[in-house]
């Protein structure tokens, strides 16, 4: 296992990872852009990588631009030693961890220019948190062009399934704008009970926990009624999920994959957002007739 390079400034990643491609003869390089607090999703990602790619990259920046609330931006887990640690048992070979100065120089009042993620960006999450997808399309646009590798290697980007509209914004990003980047999305991962894995379940208590489960547990019904052809009911869901201690639900939706329109067909997919405490989870599962989906079904 080869020892993690760490950079800090675009200059140090830009010359690492060119020396690093030029001696491995690198045709292709793997990146997974992350906010830190690593759990077993980000593994996946980095180890779907690490097996495709001859070079893995990745990105530790807690990106202020995605978040509503100085608080909880503040609030957000950072843990720099166990994730450089993550990233090198899972086959990073450097990782870029700038500051917010390094990022966004003369931040707060810089970027000045920013992306906007347009009406996918104000639907469904986006609605609830209005901003939040510009930061997030503008960060990982400047990520995309900072690793951007030299000579004729390809960059491939990893995002997880959890994160369903940011996956589907992201990859309309790439193709209007021209990007030559490939996105490579990976399943969500989920702990035994059906959880799915998230940096903000941290800040969950053990009884918090047991009650976010009412979220993968909604969607693995709409998908079990999916596939018997059975009523949806999404208002009983909702109610179901509302009512369990501690859970505010923010929506239950089933939309077109491909729009993020409601629909009433299938395929679809189903998308959660709810406060546990105060600690906001989405979650989200596909709905399709026929053998049923998905990994790690919740525990009743």
């Amino acid at each position: 296992m080869s020892e993690l390079i760490i950079t800090r400034t675009v200059a140090e990643l830009r010359s690492e990872m060119a020396e690093l491609i030029r001696d491995r003869d690198a045709t292709s390089v793997g990146l997974i852009p992350t906010m830190g607090a690593l759990h077993g999703g980000h593994a996946a990602l980095m180890q779907a990588a690490s097996a495709a790619h001859e070079v893995v990259v990745a990105s530790l920046f807690v990106n202020p631009l995605q978040f509503e609330s100085p608080l909880d931006l503040e609030r957000y887990p950072r843990d720099l030693d166990g994730d450089c640690q993550t990233m090198q048992a899972n086959g990073v070979d450097i990782v870029f961890a700038p500051t917010v100065e390094e990022m966004y120089p003369g931040y707060p009042d810089a970027p000045m220019i920013r992306v906007t993620s347009g009406r996918m960006g104000t639907t469904l999450e986006g609605a609830s948190r209005p901003s939040h997808f510009d930061g997030v399309a503008t960060v990982v646009a400047k990520l995309f062009n900072i690793f951007d590798p030299p000579g004729p290697a390809r960059l491939h980007a990893y995002f997880g399934e959890k994160d369903a509209q940011q996956v589907m914004i992201v990859k309309r990003m790439v193709a209007d704008m021209n990007f030559p980047v490939t996105i490579e999305p990976v399943p969500t991962q989920r702990t035994e009970a059906g959880l799915a894995m998230s940096s903000r379940n941290l800040l969950l208590s053990s009884e918090q926990e047991e009650s976010a489960l009412a979220l993968s547990k909604a969607l693995f019904a709409l998908q079990e009624r999916a596939q018997a052809g059975r009523d949806w009911d999404l208002d009983g869901l909702r109610q179901q999920v509302h009512s369990t201690p501690d859970v505010t639900l923010d929506y239950l939706e089933v939309v077109d994959p491909a729009t993020l329109e409601a629909t009433t067909e299938l395929p679809a997919l189903a998308l959660i957002a709810a406060y546990v405490g105060s600690v906001r989870l989405i979650d989200n599962l596909m709905l399709e007739p026929g053998t049923l989906l998905g990994v790690n079904r919740p525990v009743d």
